[in-house]
């Protein structure tokens, strides 16, 4: 090296043969040998020193004809930093020196046998190479590098001494390699588990060893390439048909051909969305790992010749399957799984089943205005078991169409947004077994004319539990809505009705004609009898069903006690209950015809009245009738005389009396009344010793205590029937009088010799006076008892006892 400022310098050396490093001395004078001249290195063959400050020396001994080429001396400077790291200058080379080396005389020869061209990975490789023509030891090195091309040396793989020894080199101790002597002229490698990286030029170099130390070296080279087991193996994926139908199987086949070798593979499905997912994963020890939702899938795997094949069988499929699938497959290979390209995609696509959905509906409907309009759209097809129907309404006038209402599978409705709020509030949809769908337009109108589509989809549930639509079907029906004439006409008869007061009484108003597609209204006036003219209206229930009740304060009693019913279009009935006397008068009704008008307001067409009603309500005629027998009575002073006062027929249960009894004095015209008993229960008396007494409801009895001459004349009793009226309350109905008694009480002593019809006659009112006396007498003591089991210890006293003679004042119960 020439260089100025020499012994400053560091200066690193190399020596390269035809372009390879063969050995360098670094800028601290270490000494390195490439790896593949690092055997000959460790036996001596090769040396590199420093002989000067300028002078290197490269000495290698002994050579053989391998070594012949060109060689380079190639030096550089070294900068030291202040790290004390070495920084590399610029490198120059010497000019190139050829060294040619003959061989001296030998007759041995190298060959190489049957030399796979390929062999695959993981199998073994195995060279062998024959040697003849030797006379001494022979020793045999086996090396390689990577491609013929290669401007390198060749690497060690393992040699064997002529001692028998065999030495691997460090880059192959870890690999089951090996080299054999099986006869004399023959040397064999064998290494197991090739991998591709083996591939390349192998040489055998034969040496002879002579006693004199001397040797001989031939060699032989062959290539051999390793063919990746990645590449022998075929991943493909198949199946007989990717377009399957929504709840069909379909079957996908991953075949895997190639060398029998450790496997792992996976099953993938990429969404639309780009996502990869994997499904499956078979592993190489038969283990089996699902990723998600296994329920759907199933595998398994058949080995063929040369071959596998995995099968994946989605059952039942759904929208959900639908994707691009594969299959990838990694194989075990030094010590680790590798991954070999992935398999072809597959598109999986999923359709709907056809739809078989039919439906029927009339064609075309008329019906008259304000009348309600049903069309029905029927599913006239046999529904799958997990059908559902969505069903959409629209309608179709002057060429617009417009969205009625819509109702989901769910049967949830909504309206259309475009409908007019008077439409929308009359129409109605609702399903029935069938399944049919029905459409009420409530209250027809000129506008609802038009054509009406009814559009259904069907949805059908997946085997995912996933609801899916099916193309909808539409039927169409026509509707007209006819306008009727107007021939509105109301019976007018005269009627004539009389009721007692109390009952009730129905009014009719019948409709002799109208056509139904109107709405009608109703109105009932009342006027008093005679007074036509002061009409008033009782009640209205209008076109809409509103039952509407006219102020009127005198008819406020009236109103109350109505009752009115509409039991079909063409009849109104008017219920009077519990009629009072005022109810009588003139009834008779009004009916009104309406019609909605396109702006949905009511429009009259037509009034109608019907013929007067008149009521007449009577208060109930007395019916009163009292016992009249004329009878004579002669009896003596100081004796009791009972005047009765019987009633023989009465005209109510509730009837109510008041009995008064009169007394004339013979000779004389003036009747004087001597006891009165009110039907409130109160008495008032004109006599001074009279007793009063009420056995039966219908029976009263007056008795005039210790007679004498003075009382003799003329009695009888006077009954008043007092009758309640809804009207004017209790009033007096009519006043009956008795049959006279004429009475003779004669003077103490004195006895009249009467003729024996009149002794007859006294014996039997004395009879009928003891009888009635025993009645009286068990009567009082039946009450008696009755009061004292009800009543306290002490008995008031009785109103009845004939013990306490009335006084003069009124007495009050």
């Amino acid at each position: 090296i020439d260089s100025q400022n020499l012994e400053g310098k560091f200066f690193s050396v190399a020596w390269l043969w035809n372009g390879i490093e063969l050995v360098r001395i670094g800028p601290t004078g270490i000494v390195s040998v490439t790896p593949e001249y690092s055997e000959r290195g460790r036996q001596g063959e090769l040396r590199a020193t420093r002989t000067g400050n300028r002078n290197y020396q490269f000495v290698m001994k002994p050579v053989k004809t391998m070594d012949e080429g060109q060689y380079v001396f190639r030096a550089w400077t070294e900068e030291r930093g202040d790290d004390g790291a070495f920084k590399q200058g610029t490198a120059q080379d010497s000019g190139p020196l050829s060294v040619k080396i003959s061989s001296t005389e030998s007759e041995l020869s190298v060959r190489m046998q049957d030399v796979p061209p390929t062999i695959t990975q993981r199998d073994r490789l195995r060279l062998v190479c024959n040697v003849g023509g030797f006379k001494g030891q022979l020793s045999v090195t086996w090396k390689r590098k990577l491609t013929a091309k290669q401007i390198a040396l060749f690497n060690i793989i393992v040699s064997l001494s002529q001692g028998g020894v065999m030495e691997t080199a460090a880059d192959f101790t870890s690999r089951n390699v090996r080299v054999m002597r099986p006869t004399d002229d023959s040397f064999v490698l064998e290494l197991d588990d090739v991998i591709p990286s083996d591939s390349g030029v192998y040489r055998c170099t034969v040496t002879e060893w002579e006693p004199s130390g001397k040797s001989h070296s031939r060699e032989q080279s062959a290539n051999v390439t390793v063919i990746p087991i990645d590449s022998l193996v075929k991943v493909s994926l198949r199946s007989r048909t990717n377009i399957v139908t929504v709840g069909d199987n379909v079957e996908l086949m991953c075949q895997v051909k190639g060398p029998s070798v450790l496997k792992h593979l996976i099953w993938t499905k990429q969404n639309n969305n780009s996502t990869l997912n994997n499904i499956v994963t078979l592993s190489s020890d038969g283990s089996v790992s699902w990723s998600g939702d296994q329920h759907h899938y199933q595998v398994k795997v058949d080995n063929q010749n040369n071959a596998v094949m995995y099968y994946l069988k989605i059952v039942g499929v759904s929208r959900r399957e639908a994707g691009i699938y594969q299959c990838m497959v990694s194989v075990f290979l030094e010590n680790a799984f590798k991954k070999l390209p992935e398999s072809n995609h597959l598109r999986v696509m999923v359709q709907n089943p056809v739809s078989t959905l039919a439906l029927s509906s009339e064609p075309s409907i008329s019906q008259n205005i304000n009348s309600d309009v049903h069309i029905n759209c029927r599913v006239i097809s046999k529904p799958s078991p997990s059908s559902q129907y969505a069903v959409t309404w629209l309608h179709q006038h002057d060429a617009a169409n417009k969205t009625i209402l819509s109702s989901d599978r769910k049967a949830v409705e909504t309206l259309g947004s475009q409908t007019e709020q008077s439409f929308r509030q009359r129409v109605i949809m609702k399903r029935t077994n069938g399944p049919t769908f029905e459409l009420t337009i409530r209250q027809a109108r000129i506008s609802d004319r038009g054509s009406y589509f009814c559009e259904v989809v069907e949805w059908l549930q997946d085997p995912r539990g996933d609801w899916y639509p099916l193309p909808g079907k539409s039927v169409i029906t026509k509707l007209t809505v006819i306008e009727p004439a107007n021939d509105l006409t109301v019976a007018k008869n005269e009627q004539q009705l009389t009721i007692s007061e109390g009952n009730e009484v129905e009014l009719e108003c019948i409709m002799t004609s109208g056509a139904p597609a109107f709405f009608y209204k109703v109105i009932w006036f009342y006027a008093p009898p005679s007074f036509l003219s002061m009409n008033a209206s009782l009640v209205e229930l209008d076109q809409t069903g509103l039952l509407v009740y006219p102020e009127n304060q005198a008819l406020q009693s009236l109103q109350g006690r109505l009752r009115l019913s509409r039991p079909s279009q063409k009849n109104f009935y008017l219920k009077i209950q519990t009629a009072h006397e005022t109810d009588s008068g003139t009834y008779w009704c009004q009916v009104e015809q309406y019609q909605l008008d396109n702006e949905g307001q009511w429009k009259q067409k037509a009034s109608e009245s019907s013929g007067p009603v008149t009521l007449a309500v009577n208060v109930a005629d007395s019916k009163l009738s009292i016992e009249k027998t004329e009878d004579k009575m002669n009896i003596s002073a100081a004796e009791d005389m009972a005047i009765p006062c019987n009633i023989a027929q009465h005209t109510s249960s509730e009837s109510q009396f008041q009995v008064t009894w009169f007394w004339q004095k013979d000779a004389e015209t003036e009747q004087r009344p001597i006891f009165t008993a009110y039907r409130n229960s109160t008495f008032k008396d004109g006599h001074e010793n009279v007793r009063f007494s009420h056995p039966l409801p219908h029976q009263f009895t007056l008795t005039i205590l210790n007679t004498g001459p003075k009382d003799s004349g003329l009695y009888f009793c006077e009954v008043e029937e007092w009758l309640h009226s809804l009207t004017q309350g209790w009033r007096r109905a009519v006043v009956k009088k008795s049959g006279n008694l004429n009475v003779t009480v004669l003077s103490e002593g004195r006895v009249k010799s009467l003729p024996e019809s009149d002794c007859m006659s006294g014996t039997l009112i004395v009879a009928l006076v003891v009888v009635t006396i025993i009645l009286l007498f068990v009567i009082l003591t039946l009450v008696l008892v009755m009061c004292r089991n009800k009543a306290s210890n002490k008995a008031a006293p009785s109103l009845w006892t004939e013990q306490h003679p009335l006084s003069d004042k009124t007495a009050e119960i």
